[in-house]
């Protein structure tokens, strides 16, 4: 059947043009998409004729439906570096197939930054189908070289990952993203190992992940902006963003989030609009069969960049160009962005890091964790859609949503479902690592945490935690078999640490990232992704023959174990029919017991 399906596709979509050089192609316009409304934006006259010695690959093609390679993309930034003083590269990590990841840094300092000056770190490419901020990027920095833009960078610095995901980006074909309108060439979502690296941002398990976690502490970005592109329904906004805290719900970076909906927001779609663009909030459907029936917040976890940024306290816009828009359009919308944010970081940037630096002294006592979806709608929001209709589709058997491409005249009024934590983590004062778990030691120590590293052994009185019923996902989950524990039960332990084992404050900056990491009922800590197997695993085990006779003995020397145990044996019949579960219940109030059984390893400091 799948054999099948591939021929049909290669029949449906093979035509002459397509075994022409790559110049020459005509647009791939996949005939199953809807069809996407006329556009002629203002923010066309940025592009620069096939001619000019600059032209970008992008532009050159007679469709603008078309992104460089990896190769030819650094070959083009070679050249730029070698013709600007204002440009250079930076590489700053390497792929698992051994392909350099490099930002282009654009900047009047020379080789170290004015720290008066913002920094703005673009990111594209973590999703490297999703790669319209490298064409965008392109454009804006040949154009600040070149072609009189260059007064950006006298108040601001910066700095362009063109291709994060570099491994992902070079297994590219026509057929990556069937729901996205070009690059008629895109590369693959996931990395050479099948990665997401849009769910890195916490546990840092993948190489590009910790390198860029590198390039913000080294930089400190005062802007970080992290450039894809969407999935899901039809709509007219062509560029959509957010942040979390937008339009005042929660953020572990309330100054930060402030600022944004005062000063970044209003700006920005002023200058998109200007430029023939229309701009929107992130969307995310909760009914892919009902397009009406509302939007949600997209959820807060801090595996995703936005999230990240609020715990991080880095100022941090998710963009999410429309996927059903034209590659040009998306494409010249980004540049309409990037260079609006170096302006407003220009003029607004000391209040931003201001904003920064207020939320970076926050300590909360209490730090709400897992976040998930309303049942109730919070909100109204304004929403600009498209028209639609549905039918009955023959391959489906049900109804389906046939999108017509034209902008519905009246705007629809959707109900907005918020997120709320279902946990409430406490701040302790600090953690305890062993020494033995290096890999989660440099883990940290790539985020930019604050350690103290133990050059001899220490004994401290501190809490362990006792991990009641920690149950194991039935599948994997980017690279991990995922472990959820409802509820641990602490208790008070003089420990002795090795050397080699660290100490992790609470009290900086990065205290809350810390709390989310490390607390193991917290969704995206390390022993939530599996990262710490070996405390589910029993060592020593006592035969029936053994315990029964010692259960017996205990209950007549302790009458209130026996009642204890009555107790439980006439409120719980499953237990009172399980003749092993009975005896294990006795073995683990005696001293044979394997008391470091489903202890939590990493200790807190109260």
């Amino acid at each position: 059947m799948r054999t099948s399906l591939m021929i049909a596709a290669a029949l449906l979509f093979a035509s002459p043009a397509m075994s022409q050089s790559v110049s020459n192609v005509a647009p791939w316009d996949q005939p199953f998409l809807p069809p996407a409304p006329e556009w002629n934006g203002a923010s066309r006259d940025l592009l620069r004729d096939a001619s000019d010695p600059w032209v970008t690959a992008f532009e050159a093609d007679a469709d603008h439906d078309f992104s460089p390679n990896y190769v030819d993309t650094r070959a083009w930034f070679d050249r730029l570096d070698a013709a600007s003083d204002l440009i250079r590269i930076e590489q700053f990590g390497v792929s698992p197939e051994g392909r350099p990841i490099y930002a282009v840094i654009a900047s009047k300092d020379g080789a170290t930054f004015d720290p008066s000056k913002p920094v703005l770190l673009a990111q594209a490419g973590i999703h490297p189908g999703e790669i319209d901020g490298k064409d965008a990027g392109m454009m804006l920095l040949r154009d600040i070289a070149f072609y009189g833009k260059d007064d950006l960078l006298d108040r601001v610095n910066l700095i362009l990952i063109p291709i994060l995901s570099v491994d992902g980006h070079e297994r590219a074909s026509a057929y990556s993203r069937p729901n996205q309108r070009g690059p008629r060439i895109q590369g693959w979502r996931n990395t050479a190992t099948n990665q997401n690296l849009n769910r890195d941002y916490l546990k840092l398990d993948q190489p590009e992940m910790r390198a860029v976690r590198g390039l913000i502490v080294k930089y400190r970005p005062d802007l970080y902006v992290d450039i894809h592109v969407t999935d899901g329904m039809d709509y007219q906004y062509d560029v959509t963003y957010g942040y979390n805290g937008e339009d005042g719900v929660y953020s572990r970076s309330p100054a930060t989030a402030q600022w944004l909906d005062d000063a970044f927001k209003p700006a920005m779609n002023v200058a998109l609009e200007g430029r023939g663009h229309i701009p929107g909030e992130l969307v995310f459907g909760v009914d892919d069969q009902n397009p009406r029936a509302g939007l949600n917040d997209g959820g807060l976890g801090e595996r995703f960049s936005n999230g990240w940024g609020s715990a991080a306290h880095v100022p941090t816009i998710l963009i999410e160009n429309h996927s059903l828009k034209p590659h040009q359009q998306r494409v010249l919308g980004t540049y309409v962005f990037l260079e609006q944010a170096m302006k407003l970081l220009a003029t607004d940037g000391a209040d931003l890091r201001a904003a920064a630096q207020a939320d970076s002294a926050l300590r909360p006592t209490e730090i709400p964790a897992n976040f998930v979806s309303d049942q109730q709608p919070t909100a109204t929001r304004a929403f600009k859609g498209i028209t639609y209709e549905t039918y009955d589709s023959p391959a489906s058997g049900r109804r389906e949503i046939r999108w017509l491409g034209q902008p519905d005249p009246q705007v629809w009024q959707m109900p907005f479902y918020s997120s709320h934590p279902t946990l409430t983590l406490r701040r302790p004062e600090a953690y305890w690592v062993p020494s033995y778990r290096t890999d989660i030691i440099e883990r940290l120590r790539v985020h930019g945490v604050t350690m103290e590293t133990l050059d001899a052994p220490r004994t401290v009185p501190v809490e362990m935690l006792r991990l009641e019923d920690p149950r194991l996902a039935t599948r994997a989950n980017e690279g991990h078999v995922q472990i959820t524990v409802a509820q641990v039960t602490p208790q008070r332990r003089d420990w002795t640490f090795p050397t080699g084992s660290v100490r992790v404050p609470t009290d900086q900056p990065l205290g809350d990232i810390v709390v989310l990491l490390l607390e193991p009922q917290s969704s995206e800590s390390f022993f939530a992704w599996g990262m710490f197997p070996e405390v589910l695993s029993r060592v020593e085990y006592i035969e029936g023959y053994a315990i029964a006779p010692l259960a017996e003995r205990m209950m007549a020397a302790d009458p209130a174990l026996k009642a204890e145990f009555e107790a439980k044996v006439a409120a719980e019949p499953d237990f009172a029919a399980n003749g092993d579960a009975r005896l294990q219940w006795f073995y683990e109030r005696t001293p044979f017991y394997d008391d470091r059984y489903r202890l939590y390893p990493v200790a807190r400091e109260n």
